[in-house]
């Protein structure tokens, strides 16, 4: 690739594609032209830098004739591969993902989520000295975070959630072969283990055909009683009708919710006025520096590309993140 000026197509926003525009393989950059398919690629571009809430999710079910075609990379601005149809990573070239650059500001949500949970701050807080009256507020230390999913963002969750004294255990789904945790995570083999001993749990698993419904009306029978849930991977992890089943019931106490399936939820869904239940607009990724991280990963990953050397954070095609 060395010496190539690439074409590149930005359908991913301002920032990231005056920055591209400044790499010094000299890329030409073509601008996302609105109400286009994310699919319909013009001839000549070789690099796609795509994102979600475009488009995708109206992709016909086949393969469009010649997609692809002198596509040598795609660069995906999320790190869920989930918001894609399957053709585009079938068959497809390169595909990278923004794999933990969204994931400081995730922790940080997770936390806020856990301290509005304990703390409770909405319930006691005053309107009038009516309301004035002494009560007893939950606390973090000592508490048992559990992480479904140890990549970058269950990382730092638990290293955020260990600096408030909480002890943390964590599954992931390809395993444990060594001491990847470090010595202040306590590696778990099985969710229902860990959903058994945790007060809250944290859903931070890719969606796959293998996840979808993970969290189901059995598992969430084998939950400590009052955990509180808080997903900010893919609502179609969790069984929507058991969790408010298990909410009502009272064995889950609550749950923080920034993804449902679909979204947004529908009108009059009973999610909405669940007192139980936090929803938020998928936004716990958010942050002021998320776009110029992102910027900042696609740069790293062009001077890979203009070398020919490898790339990072490729999608394993198979696993399908």
């Amino acid at each position: 690739m060395a010496g190539r000026s690439p074409v590149v197509l930005n359908q991913i926003g301002a920032l990231v594609g005056e920055r591209i525009a400044a790499h010094p393989s000299r890329p030409t950059v073509l601008r996302h032209e609105d109400g286009r398919p994310p699919w319909d690629i013009p001839d000549g571009v070789e690099v796609l830098l795509t994102r979600p809430l475009i488009g995708w999710d109206a992709a016909p079910a086949a393969r469009p004739a010649g997609w692809g075609r002198g596509l040598r990379w795609i660069q995906s601005a999320s790190t869920g591969m989930d918001v894609y149809p399957p053709w585009l990573l079938d068959g497809a070239p390169l595909v990278t993902c923004a794999r933990g650059v969204s994931a400081v500001p995730i922790a940080e949500y997770v936390l806020a989520a856990v301290l509005a949970f304990e703390k409770r701050l909405d319930a006691v807080r005053l309107r009038g000295p009516e309301d004035w009256r002494r009560e007893t507020l939950g606390g973090l230390s000592g508490r048992r975070l559990g992480l479904a999913g140890f990549g970058a963002i269950g990382q730092a969750v638990a290293e955020r959630a260990r600096a408030f004294g909480m002890s943390v255990g964590a599954v992931r789904r390809s395993g444990w072969t060594g001491p990847e945790t470090g010595p202040e995570v306590e590696p778990f083999d099985r969710l229902e283990d860990l959903i058994a001993v945790s007060d809250h749990l944290v859903l931070a698993l890719p969606l796959t055909a293998a996840t979808r419904g993970v969290v189901s009306a059995d598992l969430l029978t084998r939950a400590k009683p009052g955990l509180h849930l808080i997903n900010v991977a893919r609502g179609a992890l969790v069984d929507q009708e058991a969790l408010l089943a298990a909410i009502e019931t009272g064995r889950i106490a609550g749950a923080t919710l920034d993804v449902t399936e679909p979204e947004p939820l529908p009108a009059g869904h009973p999610f909405y006025r669940h007192p139980a239940i936090r929803l938020t607009p998928h936004l716990s990724w958010s942050a002021p520096d998320v776009e110029p991280r992102l910027a900042e990963r696609i740069l790293a990953n062009l001077d890979a590309y203009a070398r020919g050397e490898p790339l990072r954070d490729v999608v394993d095609v198979q696993a399908g993140y």
